[in-house]
Order: structure tokens, then C-alpha cells, then sequence
């Protein structure tokens, strides 16, 4: 536990640490561009729903919140920093995979999007989208998701392929691609499709393996991540410190979100139950 306390100590002193050569935005255009669009297309959407029904106005404030951490990740020079200092990474990494990507599915982003087209192309995209049905219902099969979802922690997380993505820009963008989409696939199924009690199981499962992964990293006495942390010393870390720091990000705060969804669909579940039982 001292360890840990000390790890977090150093959090201030490498905010504080003197960079002449600040990281600045990321105007990518294959980043910047689809976010505006799955922006304008949600707001267009939600302009003709907002009238109509008064359920879409919690769903629509988490999506946009979503859309914001999603943005803040990958536009906001934590994502320069992040490819200075591994803490930074692993940061951007879980704003995007445990904050932003169950925001953004609590706020039903497609049947909102949809309504942005008018009747008759709404209606071919629907057409179109249900061609895709069985492969949808596959890929957000609870344990299909995640699995999908840790397979991609995991390889990405392979010191190699970690350090390869730095300062390789199509590796990099593959990286925050598939971490995306694995996680939107993942949180899709544990709250839209999947039972509450199977859920729950598989987040206690993806906060077991994470965190295992996240300990590894904080208890291990030798730096596995040497690009990576190559630069740590700018901001007042060894690359030990930097790899532990890392580590700790996705063990504790990670793990703290996989369990609080857990406890709250473990809720629901007994919800349920009571409500059952007092009708039976």
C-alpha cells in the first residue's frame, strides 16, 4: 500500500515537471472528421426526436458527454502527451474504453442518428442495417463481445506491438480504432442485450483480467514498455515509475468502473427478483 501512495505522489510533480516543447491538439482528419460527423448526425437526429418523447432527454446528455470524453482523449494534447509518457496513455486509453464508450451506448447513438435522414433514405438505411442483423447479434453476443473486448486489451498491451504504435501514426489510429470499437461492442452488450446477472459476471470477469494486467505492470521490477517510456524522465519519472504509474491507472480507477456497473445491473437483477416475487 506505500508503494501505491508513493506512486500517486509523483502524479503531481510530473504535472508539474517543465516541457519547452508543450503537446499541443490533434487536428487528425481521420479522427477529427468522424467525430463531427457522428456529432452532427446525433444532434440533426435528436433535433427531430427532442419534441416527441421526454425519454431521449437522459440518454441524449450521457451520449453527449460521451462524445466530449471521446474528444477530449483524442483531440486534447493528453493524446500528444500521451505518446511522451505512458501514465498519459493509459489515461486516454481508459477515458476512452470505460467512460466514453458506455456513455455513448446508454445514449442509444443509432436509432438517434437515423433520424437525421429524411423518411424515404431513413427507411433504405434501415433496410440496409437489417442485412447486418445476424452479424450485429453475433458480435454483441454477451461472451462474443467480451472476448472481442479482452483479446484487444491484451494484444495491444504485448510490449512489442505497444511500442511499435509510437510514432507510427496508421498503428497508432488501428490501436484507438479497435480499443474503441471493442469496448462500444462490449458495453453494448453488457447494457443493452446481455442479462443482468450474465453481465455482471462477465465485468467481474473484465475487471479480474485488467486488473491483472494493470498489477503486472505496477509490480513488475524491470520497464517491459522501453519506447514507451523512453521520455519519462521530462516529467520528473523514471520509466519505471512511468510503467508502474500506467499500471496503476488501469488496476484501480478502471477497475473501479467495471465494478460499479456491475453493482448497479446486480441491482437491477434484484429488482427484479423483488418485483416478481411480491406479484407471484
Amino acid at each position: 500500500m506505500r508503494s501505491l501512495v508513493a506512486l500517486l505522489l509523483l502524479l503531481p510533480r510530473a504535472a508539474r515537471a517543465h516541457d519547452e516543447a508543450a503537446p499541443g491538439w490533434n487536428f487528425d482528419p481521420l479522427v477529427l472528421l468522424p467525430l463531427l460527423a457522428c456529432l452532427l448526425l446525433y444532434l440533426a437526429g435528436l433535433a427531430r426526436l427532442w419534441p416527441r418523447t421526454r425519454r431521449q432527454h437522459g440518454a441524449a446528455l450521457a451520449w453527449l458527454v460521451g462524445w466530449l470524453v471521446l474528444a477530449g482523449a483524442l483531440l486534447s494534447p493528453l493524446h500528444a502527451l500521451g505518446e511522451r509518457m505512458f501514465t498519459a496513455h493509459m489515461i486516454e486509453h481508459e477515458l476512452v474504453m470505460a467512460v466514453a464508450a458506455p456513455l455513448l451506448v446508454l445514449g442509444r447513438p443509432m436509432a438517434v442518428a437515423l433520424w437525421a435522414f429524411p423518411a424515404a433514405p431513413r427507411r433504405r438505411i434501415a433496410r440496409a442495417a437489417g442485412a447486418l442483423r445476424l452479424s450485429w447479434r453475433l458480435l454483441t453476443r454477451p461472451a462474443v463481445a467480451t472476448l472481442l473486448h479482452g483479446a484487444a486489451i491484451w494484444l495491444w498491451h504485448l510490449p512489442p506491438v505497444f511500442d511499435a504504435t509510437i510514432g507510427d501514426l496508421a498503428l497508432h489510429r488501428a490501436q484507438h480504432l479497435s480499443f474503441l470499437l471493442s469496448a462500444l461492442l462490449f458495453w453494448w452488450a453488457m447494457l443493452r442485450r446481455a442479462q443482468p446477472l450474465v453481465a455482471v459476471a462477465d465485468l467481474f470477469a473484465t475487471m479480474l483480467h485488467t486488473g491483472l494486467l494493470g498489477t503486472l505492470l505496477v509490480v513488475a521490477p524491470q520497464v517491459f514498455y522501453a519506447v514507451q517510456t523512453a521520455e519519462a524522465a521530462r516529467y520528473g519519472l523514471t520509466p519505471l515509475e512511468d510503467q508502474q504509474l500506467a499500471g496503476l491507472v488501469m488496476w484501480v480507477p478502471c477497475g473501479t468502473i467495471y465494478a460499479a456497473a456491475a453493482l448497479a445491473l446486480l441491482g437491477k437483477a434484484l429488482r427484479r427478483g423483488g418485483a416478481r416475487h411480491a406479484l407471484a
